[in-house]
């Protein structure tokens, strides 16, 4: 018997590259959708990273949740707050477009979304995601870096409460 929706490797970029997510609070919007649809049980989330202008997760909808509505409505969402930040700093204008459907364009379209249909898949990618805070030279272990569940699964700390083991532990 096959899962209703198999573990996901989700990819999305901040529009022309830019370092939108390099301070805290914009990453927080990140980790706070995150919080928000694992309370609602719409996902479970394996692994995620929050780089200065892109993300990674590994993520699965539940049981009776379609996981591209997911990703459009996290999408929406984390764009209307980076709205509300954005005004707050002065600087919302760095994102204006000319566009008849949007004002602000923050994520770069054609998100790369991924079935994870091998135990061998899921540990490369979950590899993958951890290994990036190292990769850009923040830190010199992936456990190291907050926005991050290597943590989670090297020390068993959850700073977000937001992961479920892929193992179930």
């Amino acid at each position: 018997m096959h899962p209703e929706n198999w573990p996901q490797f989700y990819t999305a970029t901040i529009q022309h590259w830019n370092n939108l997510l390099a301070d805290e609070k914009y990453k927080s919007v990140i980790t706070n959708s995150l919080g928000y649809l694992v309370q609602k049980r719409k996902i479970k989330l394996n692994g995620f990273v929050v780089m200065n202008n892109h993300i990674h997760f590994i993520w699965q909808a539940t049981a009776g949740n379609n996981l591209k509505d997911i990703q459009t409505g996290f999408k929406k969402f984390s764009s209307q707050q980076f709205v509300i930040l954005l005004r707050q700093d002065k600087v919302l204008n760095q994102y204006a477009v000319s566009s008849a459907d949007r004002k602000h364009h923050f994520w770069k379209r054609n998100s790369l979304s991924v079935e994870l249909f091998t135990p061998a898949v899921f540990q490369q990618k979950l590899d993958y995601i951890h290994s990036n805070p190292v990769v850009a030279g923040i830190c010199e272990y992936p456990e190291q870096y907050k926005y991050s569940s290597a943590a989670f699964y090297e020390k068993g700390i959850d700073e977000f409460g937001i992961l479920e083991h892929y193992a179930g532990l």
